[in-house]
């Protein structure tokens, strides 16, 4: 297996992001039963694919793209 994470894990996290406005990415990993460091890397993994965004209100969050 390659270092990159599975289509299946991303899709996951893209899922649940369409359900809310924003989320940290341990909100993600709790809400999907993923460890956190995994959420990380597909997270990174999403961004760079620009899917995702990060967003900064006082801290930062990610959302879908719009």
């Amino acid at each position: 297996m390659t270092d990159g994470v599975s289509e299946e894990l991303k899709e996951k996290v893209l899922k649940y992001l369409g359900t809310v406005s924003k989320a940290k990415n341990r909100d993600v990993a709790r809400a999907i039963e993923v460890d956190k460091p995994l959420v990380d890397k597909a997270i990174g993994e999403l961004a760079r694919e620009d899917k995702i965004a990060y967003i900064y209100l006082g801290t930062s969050y990610i959302q879908l793209k719009k």
